[in-house]
């Protein structure tokens, strides 16, 4: 079945790209988010089983799968609105770029093999590119070939991980990279390699999850790639790095160097907020706001897995949830450039009187992604803190708290202006434009589930997630 998914996938995508009418793309376009879903569903059927010798649908995977074939309708949906107006061939280029996106992130969510996960993280890379250069302009080439630049060569450093991993088998065994027999051998392993594995692995796949250090290239990307696609960047891809990271973090968490694991994630977790809480601040550009989001995000993610505990399941609910309201959040912002014709923050406002509903979507998307109740994203935080209490972390906890103070009040403040503030730049105003309020209804329905985690979280999400969470110490 796998085999099959990837071959249909990657044809489809190739035929898109061939086609000749805007029909045949939309047909073909929802083929895939069938067959993704069809993958889904076979995933949760055949939990904890091998296919093709490199994939292995466990508990991880098929949680981060199942996001991924949630989003991809409404990312296909509001692809089809957002690229209406572009010539048959650039509509095309578009199309078939998200099908060979979505199918690489299926296959690294999938991959049971450092070396298989690596390739498919590149692979990513490329994919991105051609969406992220969708508008042909100065500013989308300059994002683009940094996107590249700054991708390739962490990938690059992430390689260099591996290969310290390598080393714990000797030459002899050293191809034979798979999560299962790693952790067979690390009992055994050099201490000083795993440090250094783990340094490489987690700077290099920074660059997918979005994490400090390398947290720019995401930065620029989203502030230039179309709306769904910068919902897919900042969600399910950077999902994709955080999976990498946390796949190595699991295999090390029973050798003695989990507590510098767990220094490294923090530290880097606080600079990510710090640098979040300050450009959000300053921010002027709504995009690039939700950008910054992202990385203050993420760094609670990292923060969550570096304080242990109630942490671990904190940070895979919380990746969870931030999945769906920061897509909301970004299909939206494409609605918004219909209506204002801009993403600047002076040239915005009175949103709520032109737009009521999209001004609703942005209102309630900004109560789930700043975790206020009642947003179930609050539940995630709170276990957060409860696992810093627990530690004794009162310097992490005290930070954390001080710099999402700032993250709230730039964020609100912003999102409020927007709703219903007059623009600061009224001369430069042009008439706005119309959008169906049918539109909003996939935003609605994505938030109405961060809400619902909040009062009930589904069995099957709590149980997946303790499963996935199972061989990480207590």
């Amino acid at each position: 079945m796998l085999l099959l998914f990837f071959i249909l996938s990657l044809a489809l995508s190739g035929v898109t790209l061939l086609s000749g009418s805007r029909a045949v793309t939309r047909s073909l376009s929802l083929v895939f988010a069938a067959l993704l879903s069809g993958i889904t569903v076979h995933a949760w059927l055949n939990m904890g089983s091998t296919e093709l010798t490199y994939f292995t649908y466990d508990s991880t995977a098929v949680l981060l799968l199942s996001v991924l074939a949630l989003l991809t309708l409404p990312t296909v949906y509001h692809g089809f609105i957002y690229t209406r107006d572009d010539t048959v061939k650039r509509y095309n280029i578009y199309h078939s770029g998200l099908i060979a996106l979505m199918t690489f992130m299926a296959g690294a969510y999938l991959a049971n093999t450092m070396t298989v996960l690596w390739i498919f993280v590149e692979a990513t890379t490329l994919a991105v590119a051609v969406l992220i250069y969708h508008d042909r302009t100065e500013m989308a080439l300059e994002a683009t070939w940094k996107y590249v630049f700054i991708c390739s060569t962490g990938i690059a450093l992430a390689y260099l991980g591996i290969l310290f991993l390598g080393f714990i088998y000797g030459r002899g065994d050293a191809p034979n990279l798979s999560f299962s027999s790693f952790a067979q051998v690390l009992s055994n392993a050099d201490p000083m390699y795993l440090r250094i594995a783990f340094i490489f692995v987690l700077v290099g796949f920074s660059t997918k999850m979005g994490l400090f250090p390398m947290h720019t290239v995401t930065i620029d990307a989203h502030s230039v790639a179309p709306p769904p696609v910068s919902a897919l960047i900042s969600t399910t891809l950077m999902n994709v790095g955080f999976l990498a990271i946390y796949r190595v973090y699991t295999l090390f968490a029973s050798t003695p160097v989990l507590p510098f694991m767990n220094h490294v994630l923090v530290l880097a977790g606080l600079l990510s907020l710090l640098i979040s809480a300050g450009y959000m601040l300053k921010a002027k550009h709504l995009k690039r706001m939700l950008a910054y989001s992202s990385l203050e995000n993420m760094g609670l993610v990292a923060i969550a897995l570096g304080t242990g505990k109630y942490g671990y399941y904190a940070a895979l609910l919380l990746i969870v949830l931030h999945s769906l309201a920061k897509s909301s959040l970004f299909y939206q912002m494409g609605q918004l450039s219909m209506i204002l014709h801009t993403f600047r923050l002076d040239e915005s406002g009175r949103y709520m009187k032109l737009y009521p509903a999209g001004a609703m979507v942005l209102l309630t998307g900004m109560i789930c992604i700043l975790a206020i109740p009642p947003s179930g994203m609050f539940i995630s935080e709170f276990m957060i803190f409860r696992a810093m209490v627990s530690n004794g972390q009162w310097f992490v906890l005290a930070a954390v708290v001080i710099l999402l103070c700032f993250v709230i009040y730039a964020m609100s403040t912003r999102i409020m202006h927007v709703s219903f503030s007059s623009p600061r730049n009224g001369s430069e105003l042009k008439a706005p434009g119309e959008v169906s309020p049918a539109e909003t209804v996939s935003q609605f329905i994505l938030l109405a589930l961060v809400i619902m985690v909040c009062f009930w979280q589904p069995p099957f999400l709590v149980d997946l997630i303790n499963s996935s969470i199972a061989l990480l110490p207590w």
